[in-house]
């Protein structure tokens, strides 16, 4: 939903010293363990509405456990070749004060970034992660008076008085993109006043905002070739302190673009038996109008599977969902089936196409399929 409690549970950071590079320790916490310990540590809790003022809540906050600036996009050349690409930002506070150590490596936060891009002529899925702390300008991220948020040379930022447009870069090796995303339409609260309920527990929630259709226009390059490319982005924001439900070991969210300008997200949390623990939803109207979705109006159904040769997780591969009050019978392929990334952290994301009573385009992550599967909590 994108309510993704981005779990650092793999990875403890050397804090002291001046090393610049952090040392990676693995653990086999689990994801609900690892929030539900840093929930008690003094971060504030999602119980009320509020209002969102930009650029500043396009910026961090600090005073709550998680967050993360999500980008995911469906992007052509001009012949129709077709990319995916997932660019996306994440912190983790250790804690909501300052630190006391007076020190440029001091911090009281972590980050972490993904790098993805989907190849569809070349069928090919490239996945890259970074960490580090928030210390000495290695990572971090402003709101007011301009929006950035980085992680070494990996960055989303916002040249406007509202933070619009934003410009996103990122290279690994031969892999490369430098793309602008206008604003398209209105900030899309995720929930009544942004806020979006992971359980029927009270303060089991995020602040969590969406903008669901941002025009896009760049360049993509792999090995050596470069691709100008123009399409549509999503970008999900959250914040919040919060934890899956006893049961819960992952979720399948989506976010569909149709063609007739409505724009859709979905998100189910799910229990080892494949049942849903919670489901929310929301369909936006082509004016950037929400109706918030509950389970009773909407249902989905995996139609295919797809089993990974690296991790051995068997994911769903195609999905039917239906909204009979909204006159939507979609089908769900991604375009193709190998999007896992085998990063610090297993998950399966990727762009799919959207058929059935409407087309469109789709972004699909899926966690909680693999051994690791517990260890990202969305």
């Amino acid at each position: 939903m994108r309510h993704r409690l981005y779990i650092l549970s793999l990875l403890v950071f050397l804090l002291t010293g001046c090393a610049a590079a952090p040392v990676q320790i693995q653990s086999q916490l689990s994801a609900v363990e690892a929030v539900q310990g840093n929930a008690d540590a003094g971060f504030a809790k999602v119980t009320e509405p509020r209002e969102f003022v930009f650029p500043r809540d396009h910026g961090p906050h600090g005073e709550y456990a998680t967050e993360w600036w999500y980008y995911t996009g469906n992007l052509d050349t001009a012949d129709n070749r077709h990319f995916g690409f997932q660019l996306t930002f994440f912190r983790f506070g250790l804690s909501p004060d300052a630190p006391e150590r007076p020190s440029d490596w001091a911090t009281s936060n972590l980050y972490m970034a993904h790098f993805a891009l989907t190849d569809v002529a070349g069928n090919q899925f490239y996945a890259f992660d970074r960490f580090s702390r928030a210390g000495a300008g290695l990572a971090g991220a402003t709101g007011d008076p301009q929006f950035r948020v980085w992680l070494d040379d990996w960055s989303a930022e916002g040249g406007g008085a509202d933070g619009l447009p934003m410009r996103l870069r990122a290279a690994e090796g031969e892999v490369a993109i430098d793309l602008t995303l206008e604003g398209g339409k209105p900030v899309v609260l995720q929930g009544p006043g942004g806020v979006s309920q992971k359980s029927a527990t009270p303060g089991n929630a995020s602040y969590y905002y969406s903008m669901t259709r941002m025009p896009t226009s760049g360049t993509i390059s792999i090995n050596g070739q470069q691709f100008q490319v123009t399409g549509n982005s999503w970008l999900d924001r959250e914040f919040g302190t919060s934890a899956l439900e006893q049961g819960a070991v992952g979720w399948d969210w989506f976010a569909i673009q149709l063609d007739d300008g409505r724009d859709l997200m979905l998100a189910q949390l799910r229990r080892a038996d494949g049942s849903a623990t919670y489901a929310i939803g929301t369909l936006v109207a082509a004016d950037g109008t929400p109706r918030y979705l509950t389970p009773t109006d909407f249902t989905l159904d995996a139609t295919a599977t797809w089993r990974s040769p690296r991790s051995n997780a068997e994911y769903p591969s195609g999905w039917r969902i239906q909204i009979p009050s909204a006159q939507l019978d979609l089908t769900v392929t991604p375009y193709i089936e190998d999007q896992e990334l085998v990063l610090t952290v297993t998950y399966w994301e990727g762009a799919a196409r959207v058929a059935g009573s409407h087309s469109g385009q789709a972004y699909v992550e899926l966690t909680g399929y693999g051994e690791q599967g517990d260890v990202r909590v969305r």
